[in-house]
Parts: structure tokens; sequence; C-alpha cells
């Protein structure tokens, strides 16, 4: 019953849409002034493989992820310094316009999960809540912004070529 009021009701969508715009400014103003303020992810880093997040026992509780940023992310620290800002200006202007919500909505929810995952707990949770909810709410949530015509547009010219792409109706 929530999820069909969530997904196919227009008092859920405005309701939707004030809060992809507040998450999309939040993300937007972050990923901003990491561009213009010189941002260099090398010490977080730097800083979360030296100081993983730990369980009760002792265990490094995200090993996988630690490893990830040791091997892959450390080593290519140069493209991250473009891929975090750049990710996180375009999820809130995503966001904000409505264009491609679930799309933006998705890697705004991956790299929250992985701040969490690095330890920085902050306002994630709260954030992943609400990106949930967005995520969750699929066209309704955009469709006060541009997916009232960019979605029909992707399924009509896009999808329409190739029918195994196309699984649910507008």
């Amino acid at each position: 019953m929530f999820n069909s009021f969530l997904r196919e009701n227009k008092v859920a969508a405005a309701l939707l849409a004030v809060l992809r715009i507040y998450l999309g400014y939040a993300w937007m103003t972050a990923g901003w002034h990491k561009i213009t303020g010189g941002f260099d992810a090398a010490g977080f880093l730097k800083g979360v493989t030296a100081n993983p997040v730990m369980g009760p026992d002792g265990g490094m509780v995200y090993g996988t992820y630690v490893s990830f940023l040791k091997g892959v992310a450390l080593p290519n620290v140069g493209l991250f310094n473009v891929l975090v800002p750049w990710g996180e200006f375009l999820v809130g202007l995503g966001l904000i316009l409505g264009c491609l919500t679930t799309a933006a909505m998705f890697f705004g929810l991956v790299m929250n999960f992985s701040f969490v995952m690095a330890g920085t707990v902050s306002h994630n949770p709260t954030d992943i809540l609400m990106g949930v909810i967005i995520l969750a709410a699929g066209f309704n949530a955009g469709r006060y912004g541009l997916d009232y015509y960019v979605v029909p547009f992707i399924r009509k010219n896009i999808l329409k070529k190739d029918p195994a792409l196309l699984h649910e109706k507008a």
C-alpha cells in the first residue's frame, strides 16, 4: 500500500520533489565546494586505509572495501580527485532538476555507502534513508521535474529498439 502511494500518487510526487531538491542541493553544494576548493582525496584515503572501521572483536569490518581503496583508489587518486567532486555535483544537479532521478540517486547512494564504509558517519545515514525513499519511488520521484519529459523519450526512442531493456511501463 505504501509502495503504491510512493510510486503512483501525485501528492507523494510533490513531497518527493521537495525531498529530492533538498538532498540535491546538499549534494551539489558539497561537490561544488570540492571542485572550486582544490579537493585532494589522498589524505582521506591514506587515513581510511591506516585506520579502517574496526568491529567489537578488533577485526576490520569492511576489509574488502579497504583492499579496494589500497589497490585501486590510492594508486589512482588523481582519477578519484575528479570522480568524487564531479560525481557529487552531478548527482545534486540530477536531483534538483529531476532528470534521470533514479540513476542520480543510485550513484548518490553508492557514494553515501562508500563514505560510511570509510568510517565517515556524519549525515550519511539520513541521506541514505532519504535516498532509498527516492529510489523506491522510481519515476514518481522525478514526475515534477525533467523526468516527466526525459523518461518517456528514453522509453519511446531508446528502449523501443531493444525490447529486452523495457521492463516496466510508465
